[in-house]
């Protein structure tokens, strides 16, 4: 296996990976920054009072671009494995 078929599939899979989990992370990451400025203006400082709003984001996320991150996922795994005969020469 040639060093840059290596290095081919390593940017094919951080690609993936950023694709996938960029929704999730990003969807996350803005309802927590609202909730803290909510928690900051009320001066509620109920650490688990953020992990809830965050939960629900997440799940909604997945509910909504799963079919997406799975599409992604497959078309990957697929020209993976239809590349295994030129990974071995």
């Amino acid at each position: 296996m040639d060093q840059r078929i290596v290095i081919d599939i390593a940017q094919d899979a951080i690609m993936t990976v950023l694709l996938v989990a960029a929704q999730i992370l990003g969807l996350g990451l803005l309802v927590g920054l609202i909730v803290s400025i909510v928690q900051a203006t009320t001066q509620i400082q109920e650490p688990t009072l953020s992990f809830i709003p965050k939960i629900i984001a997440v799940s909604l996320t997945l509910l909504v671009f799963g079919p997406w991150m799975m599409n992604i996922m497959y078309e990957f795994t697929v020209r993976l494995f239809e590349n295994i005969p030129i990974y071995i020469r």
